[in-house]
């Protein structure tokens, strides 16, 4: 397995929605404790709160050392242009600090997402900038799921990042890849030791997912059934696999699962925390579960 070059990724990160609607003041807040807990990387999604460059930039200008991956970028909220002397000016100000992860984020009608990637990543190779050269280059990873998207993020950025997926796809995406391309894959997690409340819970979280065309196609590949769908509700097994819920020793075995697929780096999600509340409590109790045997590793 590799790594990617001069980034300190570690094995473990932070994946979080949490900052999407959250004051600039907390989120400064929260991104330096994590820092100093010795979380090395956050990922951020783009959805519909905060731009995802925007983002990232404030997140690198908050602390000193933390990485912070765009999980994703969507490639239909800006032109490549715009992207890339963006991702230009975060390599050359937080030099092998910033990962562009890119990916459609839901379909386009009219489109095919290969080609559409395909297209994007030409346009971006093509831009030509004033701007000084960065000491270190703009890293990109791509979103990506079957074979066809997974060959594609091994041959034209440093790797693929998956999302709500299980360890068998962990393992296939591996083989996919190669030994070489990075794997990032985050892992929903949630601390509920009750089934009955765990699964309601991560059901909520789960529901988007479950209805949604690409989401469904990639839980199909990996053998669930229309029957595990369950019209976007999801079997037990389904959520199960898809959440890793529990105690922390259960949880952080889970985490383990995909490092034992072929991941070079798992960003761990924490769900199920009150509106308005925030995970960090949750992120500490990770960061002493995890974090020790990432130093010493």
């Amino acid at each position: 397995m590799s790594s990617i070059e001069n980034m300190r990724l570690g094995r473990y990160g932070i994946w979080t929605f949490d900052f999407e609607d959250q004051p600039a003041g907390l989120i400064r807040d929260s991104v330096r404790e994590l820092e100093e807990l010795g979380w090395p990387a956050i990922w951020i999604p783009e959805t519909d709160g905060r731009e995802a460059l925007t983002h990232a930039g404030f997140l690198l200008s908050a602390t000193e050392r933390l990485n912070v991956v765009n999980g994703i970028a969507r490639i239909w909220s800006r032109e490549p242009r715009y992207t890339q002397t963006a991702a230009l000016l975060l390599a050359d100000a937080y030099p092998d600090r910033h990962l562009l992860g890119l990916g459609l984020g839901a379909g386009k009608p009219g489109t095919k997402p290969l080609r559409a990637m395909s297209d994007f990543l030409d346009a971006l190779d093509a831009v030509t900038s004033g701007n000084p050269a960065p000491r270190s280059p703009v890293r990109r990873l791509l979103a990506a799921y079957g074979p066809k998207m997974l060959e594609l993020a091994g041959n034209r950025s440093a790797g693929a990042h998956t999302y709500h997926v299980t360890p068998e796809h962990t393992a296939q995406a591996r083989a996919v890849l190669g030994d070489r391309p990075f794997l990032g894959v985050e892992q929903a997690v949630l601390f509920e030791t009750d089934a009955a409340e765990a699964r309601e819970i991560a059901r909520t979280h789960l529901h988007p997912y479950l209805t949604s065309e690409y989401n469904i196609a990639k839980f199909r590949r990996l053998g669930y059934t229309q029957a595990d769908i369950d019209g976007g509700r999801g079997s037990d097994r389904l959520v199960d696999d898809l959440v890793a819920w529990g105690d922390l020793d259960t949880i952080t075995g889970k985490l383990r699962a995909h490092l034992d697929a072929g991941a070079d780096h798992v960003g761990i999600q924490v769900i199920g925390t009150e509106p308005g509340t925030s995970a960090m409590p949750h992120w500490r109790r990770l960061a002493e579960a995890l974090l020790p045997a990432e130093v010493t590793a």
